[in-house]
């Protein structure tokens, strides 16, 4: 077998987990309409086709304003602005609703073609649109009429549903219809973010011209909490200036509204879907919604509570027994889950002495906090915090949950794996079984 042989099995087998963890799952895709014109969209799309042979259920939101603003400017007209917002005036519409309609066509073209050799050959995707969402006007703002501007006033989500459960791409164009027989112009990001949250999309994804989030200093933020986001876009004049703000703002509302994930990507660079997607680093950011957002470093205020969670699992020689006196010298070292100011789970990440490996221990959860995922919630700080730290490997040491630690990507291995300054502490009566989790780039 020669090297790229090995390379190509290697890679496979490594992105096969993604391809079990991501079918059967719901994404909403939105598209600004500034991407259309860049070298390599038709590697998105391209890209896009991917997820759908993959078995993923997919929403396409695109975008119009640059085409509308191409064809508004062929028309020697100039529409004002409000709050970001185009106002549409109704002499403007008919302009408006051929640029819409252009861009669409684009799109359907594209997701059309299916050429041998070609990354589309054999996709046969099947799309449908409609009239899925209901519009209302978005009315007088501060003074301002915005005539035919409008925002969304429901989302048809049994249809969109039947859609995509029936392996159909649904793309959605920016306009949305009123009760009254009207046509609005719309936010595609409003659209994105509404349609993810009637139809509980697992994910919502914006491309952008930017990509991934920086700070003036250069550090890219891979993933945010809810609340690090409302942070970073209160605190917009300490970060890097970018275009991007706009997708992290819809990305933050799709998450507060209850979508799990929202990650922003970038339309410039090949592969970032598939990369995000597919890849443990991913290639742009991630605002998350759930459970993540309770987990921090531990303080010494927290040591009662770290206490109410061992002290039963050391009587049952579960984990070792540690002293408070024990436990606040150590604090730096855990990571903590709270709830409602409660302490619901924790777990120690120590570095081992003339090693680049550090142990994970004392992991524990709260009994009626079990078998809900806040386990490998936990664990995955635990990962991010020895990723961090440029740790290769993360052992641990258990005698009754070496399964759980399987599952979760360890593997089995002996005493004499351990660095030498950790072996030489092996508690040779508890017997304990070694498992090692590798965090070495792929």
């Amino acid at each position: 077998m020669n090297t790229n042989d090995e390379y190509f099995l290697k890679w496979f087998r490594n992105v096969t987990p993604y391809i079990h963890d991501h079918r059967g799952k719901t994404f909403v895709i939105m598209i600004p309409g500034d991407c259309f014109g860049q070298p390599g969209f038709d590697n998105i799309i391209s890209d896009i086709a991917v997820l759908i042979g993959l078995g993923i259920r997919l929403v396409v939101v695109h975008g119009a304003r640059l085409q509308i603003e191409q064809e508004l400017n062929a028309a020697g007209i100039h529409s004002q602005f409000h709050q970001g917002a185009r106002i549409t005036e109704r002499a403007h519409l008919p302009h408006v609703l051929k640029a819409i309609g252009g861009a669409r066509w684009q799109l359907e073209a594209l997701f059309s073609s299916g050429l041998p050799d070609s990354p589309m050959y054999g996709a046969k995707i099947k799309i449908r649109g409609g009239n899925f969402i209901t519009a209302m006007p978005r009315g007088i703002l501060d003074g301002v009429d915005h005539q035919m501007t409008g925002k969304v006033r429901s989302v048809d989500r049994e249809a969109i549903r039947e859609i995509i459960n029936s392996h159909c791409l649904a793309l959605l164009s920016p306009l949305g219809y009123s009760i009254t027989g009207e046509v609005f112009n719309l936010s595609f990001a409003e659209i994105g973010t509404a349609v993810a949250t009637a139809i509980g999309a697992d994910k919502v994804i914006l491309f952008n011209d930017d990509g991934p989030i920086y700070d003036k200093n250069g550090t890219h933020y891979r993933d945010l909490t809810l609340h690090q986001c409302k942070e970073f876009l209160e605190g917009e004049d300490r970060h890097a200036p970018t275009n991007t703000y706009f997708s992290l703002r819809a990305g933050y509302g799709a998450c507060k509204k209850g979508v799990p994930r929202a990650h922003i990507i970038s339309s410039t660079e090949d592969g970032t879907l598939l990369k995000e997607l597919f890849t443990r680093d991913g290639s742009g950011t991630m605002v998350y919604s759930d459970d993540y957002e309770l987990v921090r470093k531990g303080e010494v205020e927290d040591v009662a509570g770290i206490l109410n969670l061992i002290s039963p699992l050391e009587q049952k020689g579960i984990l070792v027994k540690r002293s408070r006196e024990l436990l606040e010298t150590e604090i730096d070292h855990f990571i903590v889950m709270e709830k409602d100011s409660m302490i619901i789970g924790c777990a120690a990440l120590y570095p081992i002495n003339g090693s680049d490996s550090g142990e994970l221990a004392c992991m524990a959860i709260l009994p009626e906090y079990r078998k809900s995922g806040r386990a490998a919630t936990l664990l995955h700080h635990v990962v991010k915090k020895g990723i961090e730290l440029k740790m290769k490997n993360i052992f641990t040491l258990t005698t009754q949950t070496a399964h759980w630690f399987i599952g979760q990507g360890f593997r089995e291995s002996e005493v004499e794996a351990l660095p030498a300054s950790r072996k030489k502490m092996y508690n040779l009566q508890r017997n304990s079984k070694v498992l090692v989790k590798s965090l070495a780039r792929k």
